[in-house]
């Protein structure tokens, strides 16, 4: 072979990699265009998936923050914060929408590592709003119908990322289930949300030997769900041990949750507090 001949062949293969590596460049650069349709036009020039980190890490702020308010209506509250969340992650569809050009076809599966980890904390919020409406786990169809606009998807959703974006979810819900024992009236709910993260972790668990990562994120799950227990046990313990109005249970509730430790999963006691209201 000629060198001629091998040196178009390189030339070649260097331009295919400089393509490769700019089309890279301008899906975690993403700037969306001043005539955009979305309500709220977003300039961004920050990576991309890291952006879709960060809204939808606000919308989980966000509906936590709602659904602790005190209201007469907690059916109603539930609504206004799923419709607040859907309403801050259109930021984030903005952002995958501006992603679709360069994701066509088979560059999806070239390019899905610089998609996956904002697409999967997406689905997160995604799901955490939905079970706040609904209290039931999203399907895999629903959250591609939120990956679409007039044209479609705007890349295909793997089942992989779908999966491991729903089992973050428990993070969050433990999280919500803790704050809700806390809340006067809330232990009900407190232990819909336990038995639910129980049923995730129980049918998720068959499919670690298909996903990736998944057995990992079961080892957070099955955390999650070890201080949900270790929460309702200590209020239950406390609650049988003293025989106090529902008021004053409602506060001991309330300290006992706030000791807490939601990095380990271990309570503070505070002996004195029980004591004292013991002697009441």
């Amino acid at each position: 072979m000629a060198k001629d001949s091998v040196l178009n062949i390189f030339e070649q293969f260097r331009d295919d990699i400089d393509q490769g590596n700019d089309r890279r460049e301008r899906l975690i650069k993403v700037t969306l265009s001043p005539n955009s349709t979305t309500a709220r036009v977003i300039q961004i020039n920050h990576k991309a998936s890291r952006d879709v980190t960060n809204i939808s890490k606000k919308t989980i702020f966000l509906l936590h923050r709602i659904v602790l308010e005190d209201s007469p209506d907690d059916h109603a509250l539930a609504l206004r914060a799923a419709s607040s969340a859907r309403g801050r992650l259109s930021e984030a569809n903005a952002i995958f929408a501006g992603m679709r050009p360069e994701l066509v076809g088979d560059r999806f599966w070239r390019y899905q590592r610089q998609v996956s980890p904002g697409l999967q904390e997406y689905i997160e919020a995604l799901s955490f709003a939905h079970y706040v409406e609904y209290g039931s786990l999203i399907s895999y169809q629903q959250v591609q119908d939120a990956l679409c606009d007039a044209d479609g998807p705007f890349f295909p959703l793997t089942i992989s990322d779908f999966l491991l974006g729903l089992s973050d979810l428990t993070g969050e819900l433990m999280r919500f289930a803790i704050s809700n024992i806390a809340r006067r009236g809330g232990r009900p709910k407190a232990s819909q949300v336990c038995a639910f993260v129980r049923g995730c972790k129980s049918d998720f668990e068959r499919l670690t030997p298909y996903v990736r990562d998944l057995s990992k994120k079961q080892a957070v799950t099955a955390n999650s769900l070890e201080k949900i227990e270790a929460a309702a046990y200590a209020v239950a313990v406390r609650g049988s041990e003293y025989d106090l109005p529902p008021e004053m249970l409602d506060d001991l509730v309330a300290q006992t949750t706030a000791k807490f430790n939601m990095a380990d999963g271990r309570r503070e006691r505070d002996e004195g507090y029980i004591e004292s209201h013991h002697g009441e």
